[in-house]
């Protein structure tokens, strides 16, 4: 009988280091089991593509633009015929997005695309922003921002620059053209 009783100890306690790994499913998890999945696209872009004229940038956002190495992008192009599966994925990314690991940094809509701006780490240093956005007529797309020594704040500057700029969309073209119809 305590023998047993050992046993159950044993794999209870087991069981829930094993739960207690395991924080749910993961945005990196996400990208690498849909990288190659009918409707799905992904880019890679390291930062150095993207040419922004610094000399407009303050101290501040010229420190977050430096911060930032390597973009990771993965879209979910919307046709008639995947409609049910784009619902389906589409609640598969919020229910990972509402996990207690990302931080909101900012949510705003622009025309028919809800934008959603998260972060993983804290308010000083951030490990990686993500960029989702949503349109019920293209499809939805997540840009994962990876770096080192990420500041939210900053990160927040720079955004602002960066929408009111003229940046050469061209060096986005691969995201681009995934969502033209």
């Amino acid at each position: 009988m305590q023998r047993t009783i050992i046993y159950i100890t044993i794999t209870l306690v087991t069981a829930l280091l094993f739960q207690g790994c395991n924080d749910g499913a993961s945005l990196q998890r996400y990208f690498v089991d849909n990288q190659e999945s009918a409707n799905f696209t992904t880019i890679d872009l390291p930062i150095s593509i993207v040419k922004i004229d610094e000399s407009k940038l303050t101290n501040e956002q010229k420190e977050a633009y430096s911060s930032v190495k390597r973009l990771n992008f993965l879209g979910y192009k919307l046709d008639e015929s995947n409609l049910d599966r784009f619902n389906a994925e589409l609640s598969k990314v919020k229910t990972i997005l509402k996990g207690k690991k990302y931080n909101d940094l900012m949510e705003f809509n622009d025309k028919s695309t809800k934008v959603l701006v998260k972060y993983l780490g804290n308010d000083d240093s951030a490990e990686e922003f993500i960029v989702f956005a949503s349109s019920k007529e293209l499809g939805f797309g997540i840009v994962r921002v990876l770096g080192d020594k990420m500041s939210p704040e900053k990160m927040v500057t720079l955004a602002d620059a960066m929408r009111n700029s003229d940046i050469d969309k061209s060096q986005f073209g691969g995201i681009i053209d995934f969502f033209q119809k």
